[in-house]
């Protein structure tokens, strides 16, 4: 596919955001709201949460009746969930949108094989269609994972009904993994719109795809780190607390029975004490930045699928438009 080098390049970063204007109103709003109830979670809602819980320890338990503050327990708990749950969605989000308007639209209806014929080259238009909407997720999502943790850490040690860091949703809204999954979305998204050019398939592929990453991604975050293992005897059970790894018990000959299918029970004869091999606190940033790095190695993979798809495509039209052309020549020459 060739294009007219005289005519002029139209403005394809305007054009892509007039474009997809609703999905930009859309995520602006998002992150607009998302900010207004971290900023209340990290200040107004956490100090009445956190008088709330002091008037309840201060109760005493014989009585019948205690008074404290239950509604702002609540209103504290509910709204965090909202605010965690949106932030864990938000990579979803971008995967679906991006299969199914992002790339598959538009190579349903033809409107990139438009702008190819009108002065874009297809790599110029695939670089503008990740590079764009990579920078406004990027920017907005780490700014929404840095609230989070900021409104979380507002609850440490003050709401007694606080998340614990290692949390699954937490954990990954409290960082740069949600930011490094949306990136990944967004590139899955697009390769599944490139490679199925039709809108609903897209967007299903394209999010399940990105489902997929995160499982995995998932299963591997314990293991991305070396852990801690803690002994301790009979009487004092597991030791330590974090994100566990495994646990079970240690027999007289020193091995690590791990617990399941019954095998802690066969070994609780021969037990001298228990294990519990975990990440502490200590290690949250290294599980962040070691997820965030698989992520965006993933990211960085679909991204290179996805130019080779499109390589691929256009270089396909580009020999049946050479085909047809030596064709129409051969009949007027013959004529």
């Amino acid at each position: 596919m060739t294009t007219d080098p005289t005519l002029p390049r139209p403005r394809t970063v305007r054009w892509l955001l007039r474009l997809h204007r609703p999905a930009l109103y859309a995520f602006a709003g998002l992150v607009i709201l998302l900010t207004a109830v971290q900023l209340a979670l990290a200040g107004p809602l956490a100090d009445a949460a956190a008088a709330g819980w002091r008037q309840f320890d201060a109760c005493d338990m014989d009585m019948r009746i205690c008074t404290y503050d239950q509604a702002s327990i609540l209103r504290y708990k509910d709204y965090y969930d909202y605010a965690t749950d949106a932030l864990i969605a938000l990579p979803f989000l971008v995967a679906a949108w991006a299969g199914a308007a992002l790339t598959g639209r538009e190579m349903e209806t033809g409107t990139a094989r438009l702008s190819w014929t009108q002065g874009t080259s297809p790599a110029r238009w695939l670089t503008v269609r990740l590079a764009v909407p990579a920078s406004l997720i990027a920017a907005g999502t780490c700014l929404l994972f840095w609230l989070h943790h900021r409104a979380w850490s507002a609850g440490l040690g003050r709401v007694d009904s606080a998340k614990r860091w290692y949390d699954l949703a937490t954990f990954h809204a409290n960082g740069p993994t949600t930011a490094a999954l949306a990136l990944t979305g967004l590139a899955a998204g697009t390769l599944a719109g490139l490679a199925l050019r039709r809108t609903l398939p897209a967007l299903v592929v394209g999010t399940l795809l990105t489902v997929g990453v995160a499982g995995v991604a998932q299963q591997l975050l314990p293991h991305l780190w070396p852990a801690v293992t803690r002994i301790g005897d009979l009487h004092q059970g597991y030791r330590g607390d974090g994100l566990i790894v495994a646990q079970g018990l240690v027999t007289r000959t020193g091995e690590h029975v791990s617990c399941g299918s019954g095998a802690c029970d066969r070994a609780s004869v021969n037990a001298v004490g228990y294990f519990n091999t975990y990440h502490p606190y200590s290690h949250y940033w290294p599980l962040q930045l070691t997820t965030s790095a698989l992520f965006l190695a993933v990211t960085g993979l679909l991204v290179l699928a996805s130019y080779l798809v499109l390589r691929r495509q256009t270089g396909a039209l580009r020999a049946a438009g050479t085909a047809t052309a030596a064709g129409t020549k051969g009949v007027l020459v013959s004529a």
